[in-house]
């Protein structure tokens, strides 16, 4: 409030000047407290949103191999695939792209089995 209260008969106006801008604050906090509430809960997606989601955007059909060989975290709701994001989130951190000796030695592993045959 801007203005100084000079009398008594001011008061009252003051006060509910006050009651008005604390109710406005409270509604604030609550609309607040509702957003962090909506922002916490799990947010599930479906396999178009998944494939949207994962930076490298593979095609549904990858996915369901993914999911064929449970090498992404998966639920079932009702029939249809589900994917919690922090899951998929915690999936993409642990998953690291090969080094070259690491890739050598699978081809090197690869090649000594295919001559065995």
């Amino acid at each position: 409030m801007s203005k100084n209260i000079t009398t008594l008969e001011e008061m009252p106006g003051a006060l509910s000047y006050l009651i008005w801008k604390v109710e406005g604050l409270e509604e604030t906090i609550q609309t607040m407290r509702n957003r962090q509430q909506i922002s916490n809960a799990p947010h599930w997606m479906d396999i178009d949103e998944l494939c949207a989601y994962i930076p490298s955007h593979p095609v549904k059909q990858t996915v369901y191999g993914w999911v064929s060989n449970k090498q992404i975290p998966y639920h079932k709701i009702n029939k249809a695939l589900a994917f919690l994001q922090s899951e998929i989130d915690d999936w993409m951190k642990q998953r690291h792209s090969k080094s070259q000796e690491e890739l050598e030695h699978e081809a090197q592993e690869f090649i000594k089995r295919h001559r065995a045959v």
